[in-house]
């Protein structure tokens, strides 16, 4: 049940800067390309967000844009040849997740790029400035991985009272993992809990990383944020629930699918704000004209049927709190 609207973004002033003029093409429709590291099966509901937030700035696919998808299938070397092929097809613009986007942004200095990021933009390096982008980049940020993790693990030692060692996940090829890492470490001191870090590469690391895990005694996991999770939801859900122990995620999808928990800005959202700014781009727009977008609201979803499989009483402050409680 849904108790309160979860995301509203806010921009700020910009300036300009030059990139070069697209061919207006009279006899063909606009291109986007919409590129992620990701297989396209967990995610058919970003393309939706994408054509809709198009559809607001009055770009209806088939209509008066085309959609052009293309996805590396988590195999992260795929993307510099997928960013290619997309820059060879004179796209009008680029919408990736942050590791596509940095594909893109090596494969063209001048088609406009649009990213989706889960991470600080700026300290990814994506963007100098989120209120002045500059070059062909702007985009999204919803904050749902590393910068919330000192907030996810407050959630698990509500729900988890007794544990005195949390387990993190993370994904080593996840560019924003190591550099927020000690920040997580010391989220976890501050709680007086030990944290216990397993990195994984390939899903075939993931029967390896829960038996750790649970050989040092964790008492709850941190799923750290990651495109390559993100697509692998379930089968880290499935994991969790075979060796009973609660799990945090950053997606609200994840919990959908039978998770525990998640606490972000909205995922699906950010798309949508995408292709926002992709209409505008269309329109004529600059990328430096259009500051990176920032969540002011973050949504708690709670699987309370997961819960009580995992025999948890969860405290009735979080069950207020929670903006979409699954039963």
């Amino acid at each position: 049940m849904k108790r309160r609207a979860f995301i509203t973004l806010l921009g700020g002033a910009a300036v300009t800067w030059p990139i070069a003029t697209r061919a207006q093409q009279t006899d063909k429709l606009p291109v986007v390309g919409l590129l992620r590291s990701t297989p396209a099966a967990p995610f058919a509901h970003l393309v939706e967000a994408l054509r809709q937030g198009l559809s607001d700035e009055g770009f209806i696919q088939g209509r008066n844009v085309a959609i052009e998808q293309r996805y590396a299938d988590n195999h992260l070397d795929r993307l510099p040849g997928l960013a290619t092929e997309l820059v060879r097809q004179q796209v009008s613009a680029i919408v990736g997740n942050v590791v596509a986007a940095d594909a893109a942004r090596a494969a063209t200095a001048t088609i406009p790029i649009v990213f989706v990021t889960g991470e600080d933009p700026v300290k990814g390096g994506l963007v100098a400035s989120l209120n002045r982008p500059e070059a062909n980049l702007t985009g999204v940020t919803f904050f749902g991985g590393s910068q919330l993790n000192a907030k996810h693990l407050e959630l698990l030692r509500d729900l988890v009272p007794k544990a005195a060692i949390f387990a993190v996940l993370g994904d080593v090829n996840y560019p924003a993992f190591e550099p927020e890492l000690p920040a997580v470490e010391a989220a976890g001191r501050a709680l007086g809990r030990q944290i216990v870090v397993v990195k994984v590469s390939s899903e075939r690391e993931f029967e390896g990383a829960f038996a750790k895990m649970v050989q040092a005694g964790s008492g709850a996991i941190l799923v750290s944020g990651s495109p390559f999770f993100t697509s692998r939801c379930r089968t880290l859900i499935a994991l969790a629930a075979r060796h009973a122990i609660p799990a945090i995620y950053d997606q609200r999808d994840c919990v959908v699918d039978g998770g525990l928990i998640s606490y972000s800005a909205s995922f699906t959202g950010a798309y949508r704000q995408a292709g926002t700014y992709v209409g505008k781009i269309l329109k004529g727009a600059k990328p430096s004209e259009l500051p990176v977008l920032q969540p002011t609201t973050f949504e708690l979803v709670l699987n309370l049927k997961t819960a009580k499989a995992l025999g948890l009483d969860v405290p009735q402050s979080i069950q207020l709190r929670a903006d979409e409680v699954i039963e």
